[in-house]
């Protein structure tokens, strides 16, 4: 028993309870669509932040700091705003449109949360060592590698896939350190760029301004994507369609939905956007008690103890981190990424163009 009168065990379940309370103000915070008090306090940080972020890219954009260039062309995938944005569905449709196209596409990444060094990734890695996000990308059938240092994950991923003749990378637009040979920013539509200013003061990793500068920006939105190109691929939108759910325990079993309608379901979601989530079952027409984590939380048993629960649901990404203790009652839903066939048509254009150069 603590001096506080509490078994430890409670004492570390309420801090983390207060953590994430924190950080829900604090996300919350960013997303108004003006500065909040708290946000004008932190402004002289988010200063010091942004002098930071631009001399880092000076060093690298004048020859101060080393850039290391692959023998293939590298596409990176990323945002300008702390949290997800639906970057990962979107590198793998294009991933899986451009091996349609004929090419060899391999897939890197930081990995979220994990111990450094250089990692092959496969289905079943252990997502505190890889992140819970790279995974997903090797279930999809595509050569997965993970490191701190890109370029190290991508000469690995080279060395033991030679056939792979592109890469994309899965975030990483502030990674100078790798060359790359086309940028594409992704923005969730729903919540935009918050209240404009940069971090601590709001969700900006870099200025808006940024945007101008990459190759294709692409926003997430609700509803349908049209089949037919509508631009030059520069300016597009994407959305994530669902597919059926998969049972967190055993994959091969698929659900269409239909038995979490009623009382007793509760759904989590510890990604960037909970609500995004939420939203999508909602509009299945189902009515689930809602649990929203940080985004990339590391979830253990205890936090999904809910008291006469007869389904859990979840996104992939989470059920990656709860397929080790997870029962019948867990059920995961899958989505793929729809997006404009011009952005497709406008990657493989670049690609080429670094081919032939």
């Amino acid at each position: 028993m603590s001096p506080q009168g509490r078994p430890k065990g409670e004492q570390a379940s309420a801090g983390r309870a207060e953590r994430h309370t924190l950080q829900e103000r604090v996300v919350a915070a960013w997303y108004e669509p003006r500065p909040t008090l708290a946000a004008w306090l932190a402004w002289p940080s988010s200063l010091v932040f942004g002098f930071v972020s631009r001399f880092r890219r000076a060093m690298y954009a004048r020859g101060f700091a080393r850039v290391e260039r692959m023998p293939v062309p590298v596409v990176v995938v990323g945002n300008i705003t702390a949290g997800g944005s639906g970057k990962t569905p979107l590198v793998i449709a294009l991933a899986q449109a451009l091996r349609e196209r004929g090419f060899h596409p391999g897939v890197v990444s930081r990995g979220h949360g994990g111990h450094g060094g250089v990692h092959a990734v496969t289905p079943d890695s252990d997502p505190a060592i890889v992140g819970d996000e790279p995974p997903i990308v090797a279930a999809a059938g595509f050569p997965m590698y993970v490191g701190r240092r890109r370029a190290a994950a991508v000469r690995a991923l080279l060395a033991a896939h030679p056939a792979c003749d592109v890469v994309i990378c899965d975030d990483g637009l502030q990674h100078y350190a790798l060359a790359r040979d086309m940028e594409i920013a992704v923005v969730d539509a729903a919540r935009g760029l918050g209240n404009g200013l940069l971090m601590p003061a709001g969700p900006l990793r870099e200025p808006e301004e940024r945007l101008d500068e990459v190759d294709a920006v692409v926003r997430l939105v609700s509803g349908t994507v049209p089949h037919e190109p509508q631009s030059d691929g520069r300016s597009t939108f994407m959305t994530h369609e669902p597919l059926p759910w998969r049972n967190v325990r055993d994959p091969q079993r698929s659900d269409d939905g239909t038995r979490f309608a009623g009382e007793g379901v509760h759904a989590v979601a510890g990604i960037g956007h909970p609500q995004r989530f939420f939203a999508m079952l909602r509009a299945q027409g189902l009515a689930p008690v809602e649990h929203s984590f940080p985004d990339h939380h590391a979830f253990a048993k205890r936090d999904l103890e809910f008291p006469g629960a007869r389904a859990i649901l979840m996104t992939q990404k989470d059920a990656v981190k709860c397929a080790s203790f997870a029962d019948e009652r867990f059920w995961y839903l899958p989505i793929r990424a729809v997006v404009d066939p011009s952005l497709v048509a406008f990657v493989e254009q670049k690609i080429r163009g670094s081919q032939a150069a």
